[in-house]
């Protein structure tokens, strides 16, 4: 019996290198004509601080539930989930919910490229769990808004969309072009959200699928192109709102789940 330690220790070893032979060919696949530049697969113990920073309350629709507390993040077994959960503490904080989120503003944005992300989520009345990336430069709407994945309640469908000082000011909801789509998904599994981005269009595309192509219209000026500057990514988990309508307390917690982001460049 004196061989078994040696044994045990080379079967563990051979399972680490394994994994971390599968990790490594994970994170450095990419499509044709593409160059992996940034990722965050989720694989440590803890949110990678180099890379994002927890989202804090705001004014807005989206953001008025935000909160630090880590009940609202989890990271383990390879995703990141954020979280909402019911307020048990008015005295401390008036929102009746607490939801979390990331960002990875001042710390990477990007111009042009291709970016995937896999995710899924606990469907729930009034959640309204979103992958986003706004412009770094300028106030919204100036800046310019990519929403890949925003999802409603118990739809089975997520919803893609631009937003920018020409679409949400000047068109006045003629949209043309055509600001927004929906596409279909698996409701309750994995779905991976993207978009392609260049000089002259963004094509948005859903399990690899294009769902909708916004074109750049030179006539219309810079106020419906804001989309040559560099964009940083947000993924929010967000309940009740003006869109999204109210929550049943009896869904929650709820939360989204990302297993995987992926930001390439042409090569």
């Amino acid at each position: 019996m004196p061989c078994r330690p040696t044994v045990i220790a080379r079967v563990v070893q051979a399972v680490f290198l394994s994994f971390l032979a599968v990790a490594a060919t994970r994170a450095q696949e990419a499509p044709p004509g593409w160059r992996l530049v940034w990722r965050d697969e989720f694989d440590g113990d803890r949110i990678d601080e180099a890379r994002w920073t927890p989202r804090e309350r705001g004014g807005s629709d989206w953001d008025d539930s935000m909160t630090t507390d880590p009940r609202c993040f989890a990271i383990g077994g390879g995703t990141l989930k954020l979280i909402g959960i019911r307020n048990d503490d008015a005295a401390k904080d008036p929102s009746e919910y607490l939801t979390g989120g990331v960002t990875t503003r001042g710390k990477f944005d990007f111009n042009h490229g291709k970016i995937e992300i896999r995710a899924r989520f606990k469907r729930a009345r009034g959640a309204w769990p979103a992958l986003w990336m706004l412009g770094s430069k300028g106030r919204w709407p100036n800046c310019g808004e990519i929403d890949l994945m925003e999802h409603l309640n118990f739809d089975d469908k997520a919803y893609q969309t631009i937003h920018s000082y020409c679409t949400d000011r000047l068109d006045n909801g003629r949209g043309d072009p055509p600001k927004g789509t929906t596409g279909p998904i698996a409701r309750d599994d994995w779905n991976t959200y993207g978009a392609e981005w260049d000089a002259e269009k963004i094509v948005f595309t859903i399990n690899g699928e294009p769902t909708m192509t916004y074109p750049k219209v030179p006539a219309k000026g810079p106020e419906q192109w804001p989309f040559d500057e560099p964009f940083y990514l947000i993924f929010s988990m967000r309940i009740e709102g003006s869109w999204v309508g109210k929550a049943d307390p009896e869904d929650y917690p709820a939360h989204m789940e990302i297993d995987w982001v992926w930001v390439y460049e042409k090569t």
